[in-house]
């Protein structure tokens, strides 16, 4: 064979390579059995994040920037003005930190559980232990006489005194999901360190943990498990006397489905299905027109006026997470389109309430309740946009880049929640999973 026959010769294997390695490529993608498409692979199974950013046309030094500085200023800026993470000495664990709520001068498990998983995101381990290390000195409950035995106290002061010695379960639900992503990223160590045992110990006791009867700061209770078994759904408290209900802002699907693949093998299949009754939930749950959430609701969705603060029936504070929960369980496992309607029905009420003017603060089915227009809100909203599909999210996507890293007396809860999104819309905000455990 001549030498340029052989040339041509090799040209056609090459091309005949090249075609059968992209159809092999697009194999995955290419449609059912059939021939409708295949629907489009959650971020968890595809590896592809959505950057809402990068969507709204913002550049990509320009992203990292600001989510780093963000990270910068709310962990490590002045301590009077700008800081929410607090360095606190350490013990034979290493370091100790809290993450401080300002404007009530105390320390809570939403905070610190939502402080590691940014931390993990950020791929900044010594932040996450010494949040975890104050976390397990000074909040989790070691008696077991105690009703809240296994759990953490979900206020207490800087010096560790409880406040209110009884959980919020979406602190144990961040605490757990933040622990599998870092021994998944970092690897396990020893003691409190090994991170998955951790995780696997109290996903079993917010499952499978028994009543418990004894004395606490507020007299004698009862406290049970953080899930009703039979509802198959996160409680708003373990507190029998007000167990049977629920807090939208507390349900994390996406969560569940991390816990599905990654806990206790025994239990996967409740966390399979806890994912659905949880998408089943928030459609149960959101007003037919606006999408707006109670903060606290009855297990059937309706809403649950509490005896000690009857406005829990309206779309308040909590409430605002519910639209960043749908939405991050969409574009992570793609299991139910409802959530895409969710996410375009609730920021079409808030453009039509006025982009530079909408309250905080509604009844379900819309009517101001006042409160301005607050960072946290404008963050859960941005957020949203993971899940709608209508060109209108990219303006609620520009108001989240548009709002300053909150300072001040009411920085916490607002920086938070500011983080995080930032994170979201970012691409930034990942479930870290052991090779193979994605599908």
């Amino acid at each position: 064979m001549s030498f340029p026959r052989r040339i041509l010769f090799a040209l056609v294997l090459l091309l005949l390579a090249a075609c059968a390695r992209d159809r092999a490529d697009a194999a995955p993608v290419a449609g059912n059995a059939d021939g409708t498409p295949a629907a489009p692979l959650g971020a968890v199974a595809s590896g592809v994040y959505p950057d809402l950013f990068a969507d709204a046309g913002y550049d990509a030094e320009e992203i990292e920037a600001r989510v780093a500085d963000a990270f910068e200023q709310l962990f490590h800026g002045d301590p009077e003005e700008q800081a929410l993470y607090y360095e606190a000495g350490r013990n034979d664990d290493g370091p100790l930190a809290y993450i401080l709520d300002v404007n009530n001068d105390d320390v809570r498990s939403e905070g610190m559980s939502y402080g590691m998983m940014i931390a993990v995101q950020m791929d900044r381990k010594r932040e996450f232990d010494a949040i975890w290390n104050w976390a397990m000195t000074h909040m989790h409950h070691d008696d077991p006489a105690h009703p809240a035995h296994g759990y953490f106290a979900w206020s207490v002061k800087t010096d560790g005194t409880p406040i209110d010695e009884m959980p919020a379960p979406d602190g144990e639900e961040y605490f757990i999901t933040a622990l599998y992503f870092a021994s998944a990223r970092w690897g396990d160590g020893e003691g409190i360190h090994d991170y998955r045992a951790q995780a696997d110990r109290l996903l079993h006791d917010v499952l499978h943990r028994q009543p418990i009867t004894g004395p606490t700061s507020r007299g004698t209770m009862t406290a049970t498990n953080l899930f009703d078994h039979d509802a198959k759904m996160v409680r708003f408290t373990p507190d029998v006397v007000n167990a049977a209900h629920t807090d939208a802002s507390y349900h994390l699907p996406a969560f569940y489905e991390i816990w599905a693949r990654v806990g206790p093998e025994a239990d996967r299949a409740f966390w399979r299905e806890a994912a659905q009754v949880s998408r089943d939930y928030f459609v149960a749950a959101a007003h037919p027109r606006t999408a707006l959430t109670p903060d606290y609701g009855n297990f059937d969705g309706t809403p649950w006026a509490a005896s000690w603060r009857p406005d829990s029936a309206d779309f308040r504070y909590d409430a605002w997470r519910s639209a960043m929960n749908w939405s991050m369980d969409w574009s992570w496992w793609r299991a139910d389109p409802r959530q895409v309607e969710l996410s375009n029905r609730l920021q079409a009420f808030f453009e039509a309430q006025g982009m530079q003017g909408y309250a905080s603060l509604y009844t379900l089915d819309g009517k101001p309740l006042g409160g301005g227009q607050t960072t946290g809100l404008v963050a859960m909203n941005a957020v949203a946009g993971l899940a709608a599909d209508h060109p209108r999210r990219l303006a609620f996507v520009r108001a989240l880049w548009e709002r300053p890293v909150p300072t001040g007396h009411h920085r916490y809860y607002d920086g938070m929640l500011h983080l995080m999104a930032l994170l979201h819309a970012s691409g930034r905000y990942r479930a870290w999973l052991p090779t193979g455990a994605e599908g």
